[in-house]
């Protein structure tokens, strides 16, 4: 009998002073039985850095060739791919060859270094690519805030970035290790 998913819902007001992005936003997310708290966590801060009324989670792990998070324009075209972990550098070229902007938010502490050494050079011509790493203390800070029911504010302000319920704030600085090109 195959597993199915479990349903999360959260309340997320997301205020980005960065961009002048301010909204709350009702979502569910459905956590595939093999995903953790803290990437479906991750793939929640990916909502919040990239908040947008058309930016939609895409089908989950057990779906290939689809982004963990996508936003499409009103003719059906991809405008962002968002991917989440250590995808393989052969997805990460397919996804800039659909999308003008893509971005991977990388976690897993050590694992990013290794895998990030092991795609760089292959990665590094993709102009319509961005990819930062969450460090593993805020990562595992953020599986902490997961409930079935969550009510979270996401702030962004000057790169700095914090995710709070009512309770706790987790603090997230993320490190690029590549920015989008727009000049190529």
């Amino acid at each position: 009998m195959a597993l199915k998913s479990t349903i999360f819902k959260a309340e997320l007001d997301v205020a980005d002073i960065d961009r002048g992005y301010y909204a709350s936003h009702a979502l569910t997310l459905a956590r595939h039985p093999s995903e953790t708290d803290e990437r479906m966590m991750v793939r929640l801060l990916a909502f919040a850095l990239h908040a947008d009324p058309q930016l939609v989670f895409g089908r989950g792990l057990s779906t290939e060739d689809e982004a963990d998070l996508w936003q499409l324009d009103l003719t059906g075209r991809i405008e962002r791919w968002i991917d989440v972990g250590l995808p393989d550098e052969r997805d990460i070229r397919k996804a800039c060859g659909r999308a003008p902007d893509v971005h991977v938010l990388a976690y897993g502490g050590r694992a990013v270094d290794l895998w990030w050494e092991s795609v760089r050079e292959r990665v590094a011509r993709q102009a319509r690519l961005t990819v930062r790493d969450v460090p593993v203390d805020a990562s595992q800070a953020l599986a902490g805030l997961a409930q079935r029911s969550m009510r979270l504010q996401c702030t962004i302000q000057d790169g700095q970035v914090w995710m709070a319920d009512d309770q706790t704030s987790v603090p997230v600085e993320l490190r690029a290790l590549q920015v989008r090109d727009l000049d190529r």
